[in-house]
């Protein structure tokens, strides 16, 4: 009978203390996802006043005449503003411009990144000097490299002093942002310029990642350097290449700052942008309307165009 009850005594203990374990472990669980979702408030809450809200009103007001100023009444006009949109050339330059921007701004400052991050990924003396000076112009404010631009491409500016040195006086000063013929090629050169640090770092965080055993194992079997960037790290970035190609692309295809600042959309609308297009008729001409229709419609081509490129680039 005492075996027995001490048993039963031992049994009960277990199992009471089992059950305290699982609600120890419970309360501990439940306040692991207090504390989560209390910081995860701030951030819900900023989302949803400066992207969810005005998302939601850009929809809403594209479907009526709104302006920022006017005695009369907003009342809904259903699709004109997207007729009027689809019938005016300006945005077609608009949408031309960015196009040929993307085209050339993505894979040039993609391959450009990529190479200044094999480059120094040596672990040599000078790596860290080289990191720094490249991801200069990223932590620059836009504005303030647009401007310094602004000087470099003026007639008298230092890169036709540059070229017509290197020509001994026979090169032809251009004014390069007033010419429709190479405003935006001027402005390409820019962006990649100021940006490509920011995608070589992207590149370089990747590269660190593939374990230096493959590279030993490619060099045993007698490949060059050409076949161990194909063979190896190629296929190994195949994640940090999604991701900068969608980044690159997204903000390549929202270009505005530059062209506010430098050229504000000319000459000739050569280098106006879709995003500088809705701010000019949002805040310029004070047709919000107009403005959030052709926020919408740009909206819908980049999502567009993000979901071929996943499509593209998924796991196969």
């Amino acid at each position: 009978m005492t075996n027995a009850t001490a048993t039963s005594t031992r049994t009960t203990h277990a199992k009471s203390t089992s059950h305290t374990g699982r609600v120890t472990r419970t309360a501990e669980q439940r306040h692991e996802n207090a504390v989560g979702w209390a910081m995860l408030l701030p951030a819900s809450i900023l989302l949803l006043l400066f992207i969810g809200i005005p998302v939601l009103l850009a929809f809403g007001l594209a479907f009526t005449n709104a302006r920022t100023i006017s005695p009369n009444p907003t009342r809904f006009i259903g699709f004109e503003n997207f007729t009027r949109l689809f019938s005016d050339p300006t945005f077609w330059f608009a949408l031309r411009n960015v196009a040929v921007f993307a085209v050339i701004v993505v894979p040039v400052q993609a391959g450009l990144g990529l190479l200044l991050a094999v480059l120094i990924n040596k672990q040599v003396r000078s790596s860290v000097f080289f990191r720094t000076v490249y991801f200069l112009p990223v932590v620059t404010s836009m504005v303030v490299v647009s401007l310094l631009w602004m000087f470099i491409y003026q007639n008298d500016g230092m890169l036709n002093q540059v070229i017509a040195k290197l020509t001994f006086g026979h090169w032809q000063a251009v004014d390069w942002l007033n010419d429709p013929r190479t405003a935006m090629g001027a402005i390409i050169v820019m962006s990649i310029w100021q940006a490509v640090g920011q995608h070589m770092l992207i590149w370089l965080s990747g590269l660190q990642t593939i374990p230096g055993e493959l590279y030993e194992a490619a060099e045993l079997d007698g490949c060059s350097a050409w076949e161990q960037f194909k063979n190896v790290t190629w296929p190994c970035l195949r994640s940090t290449r999604n991701m900068i190609l969608i980044t690159i692309t997204i903000a390549a295809m929202s270009l505005f700052t530059q062209i506010n600042v430098m050229t504000q959309g000319g000459p000739r609308d050569a280098t106006t942008t879709v995003v500088f297009e809705a701010v000019r008729s949002g805040f310029q001409q004070q047709e919000m309307g107009y403005a959030s229709a052709i926020t919408l419609v740009f909206f819908l081509i980049i999502m567009v165009i993000t979901g071929i490129q996943r499509y593209l680039t998924r796991e196969k």
